[in-house]
Parts: structure tokens; C-alpha cells; sequence
């Protein structure tokens, strides 16, 4: 194992969601929604969605994760959960009470800032602090002329927007801008995060360099890659992280998976992920946590099973070895 979760530094305390998700030297599971099964549909129906987020709630998964799909790309192929982020986590927050909720990730070029942090600020807050915003450069150049928004210069207009989004939990916030604009005049932006702070998780590279991303998030959501990668570049990663002074950091990653009946079922590849059976996934998920991965977002969108009973086959044979 990468660290002992008994003598591992611990991560920085934030929000509740971010507090009880990411365990130093441990790994939690979460499910990346809409839950349900569309193999051969780029549109998810969402029926009994919230049912099923209820149900993961029940069983003890860590978190949910919403996408940004602003719209459904042909090309790209899957419009994920349809529904606005926002509105969603709104809607959501309401009729959860434990579970954390996730965005993976928020297309910082293609909104404002100011609403990005207004809209989840007042989430963490009616959520009673169970917010974790993943934030992304966007990966659809098709949206970007859709909203008048050139493709070309996201790099930096996601530095200045995720910049703008931190100074927004400050009290009277007045800085330079000239991407997104500047408050002005001792104006303030309400809410503020429940811990002062929203967490911050950035996706991929972003269009950044490794560290600048060990200097300023607060996580980093890899995409799967082979143990051997993986493990390396999360090592030189941290090792940014140590020397940019600050905390440790989390890791997490999203797995597609098809969980099999049969729990000895060999891991057979599907998109982004494996078709298994739980016991081969349960040995999966231990390898992942050894090289450091602190979170693992899996979707059922090539699930063949019925929905309910995965998710209590997971509950009942995978979530015990990483329980607190």
C-alpha cells in the first residue's frame, strides 16, 4: 500500500462531503449518475433516478457525481444525466440528507464564474456542506461556438475562472480581471461556502501543467490509466504537492463497470472500465488503492444487471473492505 491509513498525513479539512469522501491511505466508492443502464443510447431515461440515489444513499455509498453536459454532442456520444448541474444538486440536497455530491466536473470556459460560485455555494449551504465541485477546461470543442465562446483560449480562461471562483468566498472580494470582470465598491457575493471554502477538484489536465495543479486544487480526478502509470504519476504528483507546501491531496478516478453474477468472473474490458464479477472487482479496487487512489466513481452505464440488485451486491460484497 502507497500509506498506511493509520500514519498517512491527513487531508485538509473542508466541507462535510469532501471530510468523509477522502480518507488518507484509504479509498471510498461513489456512483456516477444518472444509475441506470444505457448501453445503446446516447440519452439516459432517467427513471426512479432519485430512488436509486436514495437507495445508494441507504447502503453507505460515499458519493454521488453529477456531469456538465451542456448539450448532446452526436459525436461525443453520451449526454450524460440531462438535467442542469445546479438544479440537479438543488433537487438532490433536498432529498438526501448524508450522501456527498459531486460534479465531474463543471465546464468552467462555458459559465461565468460568478454564477459557478454563487449556484454552489448555495448548494454546500442547503446541503449542509456535502458539496465537491470538479472543474474542467471542456473537451467538446462543438459547445464552444454554441455559447460564443472560443475553444482555443480555454486554457487561460479556466485559470482566470477558477481564480475568480476562490476570491469569491473572500468578503468584499475586489480584484483584477480583465477575463470575467471585477466586484467593485465593497459589493459581496452570498452565500459563502459552509467551511469558507469550496473544494475544488481538477479533472484531467485541465490545459495545465502538474503543477500548477498541485498548487491550487484541492484534487485530482484522474482518467483510468495502467497501474504502473498511475502509480507513477500520482508519486510525482504528491511529490509536487509536498513542495508547493501545502496538504496532501486526494486522487480519485471513475471505473465503467459491468458487474457480473458469477463474483469470480475475470475482468473483461468494456469502455473506460471492465465487465467482472465482485470478488475480481473488490481486488480491482484494493490495487487501486495501494498505488493511492483515495475515491473511485463507478458507472452503470454498460451495466447489463438490474440496477437495484447491483447496487446491493456492491453494498453488500465491496463496500465492507473500504468502510471508515
Amino acid at each position: 500500500m502507497l500509506a498506511d491509513p493509520v500514519t498517512a498525513p491527513a487531508f485538509q479539512s473542508l466541507n462535510r462531503g469532501y471530510n468523509s469522501v477522502f480518507r488518507a491511505g484509504q479509498l471510498s466508492i461513489g456512483l456516477v449518475v444518472p444509475l441506470e443502464s444505457y448501453p445503446r443510447s446516447p440519452v439516459p431515461s432517467m427513471e426512479l433516478h432519485l430512488e436509486r440515489v436514495q437507495l445508494a444513499e441507504t447502503l453507505g455509498f460515499a458519493a454521488v457525481w453529477l456531469r456538465d453536459v451542456p448539450f448532446n454532442v452526436p459525436s461525443f456520444g453520451d449526454a450524460g444525466q440531462p438535467f442542469d448541474p445546479f438544479v440537479y444538486l438543488g433537487y438532490l440536497a433536498a432529498q438526501t440528507e448524508t450522501i456527498a455530491l459531486g460534479v465531474a466536473s463543471i465546464v468552467l470556459p462555458l459559465r461565468h464564474p460568478a454564477h459557478v460560485a454563487k449556484a454552489a455555494a448555495t448548494v454546500d449551504v442547503l446541503s449542509g456542506g456535502r458539496v465537491i465541485l470538479g472543474v474542467a477546461s471542456g473537451d467538446r470543442p462543438q459547445e464552444f461556438p454554441a455559447l460564443d465562446e472560443p475553444f482555443d483560449t480555454r486554457c487561460e480562461r479556466f485559470r482566470a475562472s477558477f481564480a475568480y471562483i476562490r476570491r469569491m468566498a473572500e468578503t468584499a472580494p475586489a480584484f483584477e480581471n480583465t477575463s470575467y470582470g471585477s466586484p467593485c465598491g465593497g459589493m459581496d457575493m452570498l452565500p459563502k461556502p459552509v467551511a469558507g471554502k469550496l473544494p475544488l477538484l481538477i479533472t484531467g489536465g485541465s490545459q495545465q501543467n502538474a503543477q500548477w495543479i498541485a498548487e491550487n486544487g484541492d484534487g485530482w480526478m484522474l482518467y483510468p490509466r495502467n497501474t504502473v502509470v498511475q502509480a507513477k504519476t500520482i508519486r510525482d504528483w504528491r511529490g509536487q504537492v509536498e513542495a508547493a507546501a501545502r496538504p496532501p491531496q486526494p486522487v480519485l478516478e471513475p471505473l465503467y463497470i459491468d458487474l457480473a453474477e458469477d463474483p469470480n468472473t475475470p475482468p473483461q474490458p468494456i469502455h473506460l472500465g471492465f465487465r467482472m464479477g465482485a470478488k475480481r472487482l473488490l481486488g480491482y479496487l484494493r490495487s487501486r488503492e495501494d498505488i493511492g487512489i483515495n475515491h473511485i466513481a463507478l458507472n452503470l452505464r454498460f451495466n447489463e444487471a438490474d440496477i437495484e440488485t447491483t447496487l446491493q451486491r456492491l453494498a453488500d460484497d465491496v463496500l465492507p473492505a473500504f468502510a471508515n
